[in-house]
């Protein structure tokens, strides 16, 4: 098998690879800048798997529509798997940030998805880039992906997941039998 370049292997052609990389931040590696940012960023995730798994189980309670239970379940699962990268790497697998004043909560997330979709100079006419080099290239892990198509399925199917019905008022509930003898009264 032909590694390309090392640390990536190619699946199908040159637009989706398997590419070994370390993600010290959020999502496309964007990180809190101070010294304590990652450290704040796995407590939020933390809190945020938690509201999560509140809210699942709330709607479970609700008997809501079992797709959106599916969903939310995708968003949790890869929350979790985001929290353990976040908070438990850099003890298990020692890839904490040099210069960690711990391991713990300081863990990087492995990602390893390369999807290389686009690379080039961006038109002049394209505001903010334009004129540009740049490159769309999302480098993702399994987690991501669960909260990305749980996300995508919740706002696909938003009108089927929320649709409330309207509660019925007194006068919707008297049968037709009954409104089609009932008279008008004249005030007269």
């Amino acid at each position: 098998m032909d590694m390309g370049v090392i640390g990536q292997i190619p699946v199908f052609g040159d637009w989706f690879k398997l590419h070994y990389t370390l993600n010290p931040g959020m999502a496309f590696g964007m990180e809190l800048g101070s010294e304590y940012g990652k450290l704040i960023l796995t407590i939020f995730r933390l809190f945020a798997m938690v509201g999560i798994a509140y809210y699942l189980y709330a709607l479970a309670r609700k008997k809501v529509h079992p797709g959106l239970l599916w969903s939310v379940a995708l968003i949790l699962g890869g929350a979790i798997g985001n929290v353990i990268d976040s908070a438990l790497y850099g003890v298990l697998l020692d890839n904490a940030p040099y210069g960690s004043s711990t391991p713990w909560f300081h863990g990087q997330v492995i990602d390893m998805f390369y999807v290389d979709i686009w690379e080039g100079r961006v038109a002049d006419w394209v505001p903010i880039w334009g004129g540009k080099y740049m490159a769309l290239w999302p480098i993702f892990n399994i987690a991501d992906a669960s909260i990305f198509v749980g996300v995508a399925i919740i706002l696909i199917f938003q009108n089927r997941f929320f649709n409330e019905k309207e509660p019925r008022s007194a006068a919707s509930e008297v049968p037709a039998s009954q409104l089609e003898n009932h008279q008008p009264s004249s005030l007269g």
